[in-house]
């Protein structure tokens, strides 16, 4: 659904398209090539820098036009300097740079060398991987419903159909650049899928269709088991389907398993979304303003699905369980009414005082469930859950709840390592009155101070003693920074972080 140009890998002396971008460095040192072309241009090369101030800066970058003597058309420079060492996110980021200079005009193909200015501690086909990883998450565009040709209205310049087909990536070795670069693509697919899913409009995606799209991942190995309302039911689902009431598209909840680790029987990872296909606010109707961005609300369980088909197609080595509960939040005469009390699975009782705090109540209810079925070894939850957190953190961080130190450590570790930040928030029994009922055991909402605590609070009580994290990405996951890999509404996040806390710390480790 996504458009996103084909990557190649060649050797660095093959033949290049007609627009060229290559790397350069601090106050312009340059890879051998390009002091090779350089000097055949009789210096061209470094005067057009030099007349354009650049310096060889990362994020930055300059167009040369049919540099002299050099058979090419467009020729780009893109700074890869830091004043820090470079690390994978770096070399990403030159990557996503390169490909947004190289494909602000139109060009069937392109041509990225991955060749290092100067010397470096990542290996030479593990560079180029990242290069590329870099450049193929900034291509993605959703472009599913454009049908009419007119400018493009994120740069003004081109239409959709005039995006790069090809990026030819040059590097030293071919072959084992692409080799590195596969787990990075099945990555890649996954952030992809997700953004697929939270771009979609809601009346092409709801709960059923949002099902079958995960079905799909039974392809890749993924065990996937779709379980419909009367299942709900019998499981005691209450809280999930008090939620769903409203609406005459009926609630789903999936689990997928991917079973990577030697041992079958090693204790799985479990993932959690919330998948709300739209969110009205129930009775506690939403104002109309922005409610269209509604259709997001199931960024957390779009993340989930992504990350399991990332974990599939680079054959992780991890036992991994994603769960998501899908469901419509709407408004008739069968919705939810603030005051009604529903049981959840656990058996305790909700008093819904806004039914506009519905995610808590979906995820309360599969959280449950994942614990009593696969008895995890810990469990994150990622959900859009509270304007709160956007009020706290703005837009550049996730907020990130857990009653395990650990476990919040391996977050902040990976969010760091891919650049899906996370802040850790607090939990503590003081908040816990906010939410307490005089009608029932708890009520979905704890008044107007610190929301975004006490929803994770409420969340907290349907967690046992398993090692548990909340991430709440609302300001994260839909209408999202725009950032070097991702200039589209909807993000993917989460897919690469959780992708990376599992590869670095529980990939081969069974218990």
């Amino acid at each position: 659904m996504s458009q996103r140009p084909e990557i190649r890998f060649v050797a660095l002396d093959a033949a290049p398209s007609p627009v060229v971008a290559m790397l350069v460095g601090a106050d312009l040192a340059m890879p051998p090539l390009l002091k090779g072309l350089d000097q055949r241009s009789g210096g061209a090369v470094a005067r057009a820098a030099k007349a354009a101030d650049f310096k060889g800066k990362a994020g930055s970058s300059i167009e040369i036009l049919s540099p002299e003597r050099l058979e090419m058309a467009r020729l780009h420079l893109v700074g890869t300097s830091r004043n820090e060492p470079a690390n994978d996110v770096d070399w990403m980021r030159v990557g996503a740079s390169a490909f947004a200079a190289l494909s602000a005009r139109p060009g069937a193909a392109l041509s990225l060398f991955a060749e290092p200015p100067e010397k470096t501690s990542v290996a030479t086909a593990e560079l180029g991987a990242l290069v590329a990883y870099g450049a193929l998450l900034r291509s993605y565009s959703f472009r599913k419903y454009r049908t009419v040709r007119r400018p493009d209205d994120e740069n003004g310049k081109t239409d959709s159909d005039k995006k790069p087909s090809v990026l030819l990536i040059h590097c030293k070795d071919p072959g084992a650049t692409e080799k590195a670069f596969a787990d990075k693509l099945a990555l890649a697919e996954g952030v992809f899928f997700a953004r697929d899913l939270v771009n979609e409009p809601a009346n092409a995606l709801g709960p059923v269709e949002f099902a079958d799209r995960a079905g799909d991942l039974a392809a890749l190995g993924v065990e996937v088991e779709v379980l419909e309302p009367e299942a709900l039911e019998k499981l005691g689902m209450g809280a999930l389907l008090g939620v769903a009431q409203g609406s005459v598209r009926p609630a789903r909840v999936v689990v997928m398993q991917w079973h990577g680790a030697k041992s079958k029987r090693a204790k799985p990872i479990c993932i959690i979304g919330k998948g709300v296909v739209f969110d009205s606010g129930g009775l506690s109707m939403k104002p109309a303003g922005g409610m269209e961005d509604m259709k997001g609300d199931m960024g957390g369980a779009a993340c989930v699905v992504g990350l399991m088909r990332g974990l599939a197609g680079r054959k992780a080595a991890a036992n991994v369980v994603g769960i998501i509960g899908i469901v419509e939040n709407m408004v008739s005469g069968a919705a939810q009414r603030p005051g009604d009390i529903v049981t959840s699975m656990s058996g305790q009782t909700i008093e819904v005082l806004n039914t506009d705090a519905e995610g808590r109540l979906v995820l309360a209810d599969i959280m449950w469930y994942a614990q009593e079925r696969f008895k995890p070894r810990l469990m994150v939850d990622l959900a859009t859950l509270t304007g709160a957190i956007m009020v706290a953190l703005g837009k550049e961080y996730a907020g990130l709840f857990s009653n395990d130190d650990k476990l919040a450590a391996e977050l902040s570790d990976a969010g760091l390592a891919t650049g899906e930040k996370v802040w850790r928030m607090p939990l503590h029994k003081a908040y816990d009155k906010m939410i307490d009922s005089r009608n029932a055991d708890m009520k979905n909402i704890g008044g107007r101070l610190g929301g975004a605590i006490t929803a994770a609070q409420f969340l907290q009580r349907f967690v046992k003693d398993t090692p548990w994290a909340h991430l709440d990405i609302a300001g994260t996951a839909m209408d999202s920074v725009k950032d070097e890999f991702n200039q589209g509404w909807a993000s993917g996040w989460g897919v690469r972080l959780l992708d990376r806390m599992i590869a670095d710390k529980y990939e081969k480790v069974e218990k």
